[in-house]
């Protein structure tokens, strides 16, 4: 008994098209190996009476080694900065909902009565050392008493209330520290607490950009602590 089994076509024993390689840039580019079949075509074809001399080729040969390793060079480069870019990236993106230290008299408070905090920046013993806040219309809200001060950084809370125990509103608040040192009146600088909403990638080589409540950004670099 005969059987017929259809296996399919095959198409193996059809005419293949020949497929055309894209030009992606790379056949403009010469190879070590272009290089020494140049070096080798010019041996054959140079003037028996006037060889080329072996400092000259040894010459040609290093000239083009550095200039090859010089370009994978710069290509490790590039990815190695790509990937501390990375990896910066991700470390950053831990730092969201953190509070940081940042060098400023501004502090934002998120919600009524919240408080702010910061440092004033003390380098000599300070006397009638006065903390005022102001909000954002200039009004004064609190003013702190905080006395004589020895020198070092002087940490300061203030509680979101005025000076008759009200809540104030949130938004953004000034804080001037003034004092005297040796009888004369100074103005101290200041450090904020901020809490980080957001992390950004910049380009043109800025790195990590920090979005802080109150719509300000700022350099990673620019952390002075992180925490409160």
């Amino acid at each position: 008994m005969n059987t017929v089994n259809n296996t399919g076509l095959n198409t193996d024993l059809y005419w293949q098209e020949e497929t055309v390689k894209i030009a992606d840039g790379t056949e403009q580019q010469l190879s070590q190996e272009d290089f020494f079949a140049m070096l080798t075509e010019q041996l054959a074809n140079q003037d028996p009476t006037k060889p080329v001399d072996n400092d000259q080729m040894v010459a040609q040969m290093t000239s083009f080694t550095m200039a090859e390793g010089i370009s994978q060079l710069n290509e490790k480069f590039t990815s190695f900065a790509a990937s501390m870019t990375s990896n910066q990236a991700l470390q950053a993106s831990s730092l969201i909902g953190q509070d940081v230290l940042v060098q400023g008299n501004v502090a934002f408070m998120a919600n009524e009565a919240d408080g702010i905090s910061g440092v004033v920046i003390n380098e000599e013993t300070v006397q009638n050392m006065t903390i005022t806040i102001q909000n954002e219309l200039g009004e004064v809200v609190k003013t702190i008493d905080a006395g004589t001060q020895a020198a070092g950084n002087i940490q300061f809370e203030w509680d979101g209330l005025d000076e008759n125990g009200n809540p104030v509103k949130a938004g953004n608040f000034g804080i001037t520290v003034t004092g005297e040192i040796g009888g004369e009146g100074v103005q101290l600088p200041t450090a904020v607490h901020r809490h980080i909403g957001s992390v950004s990638l910049a380009g043109s080589g800025q790195g990590i950009i920090l979005n802080l409540d109150g719509n300000v950004s700022i350099s990673l670099d620019d952390v002075i602590q992180i925490g409160s």
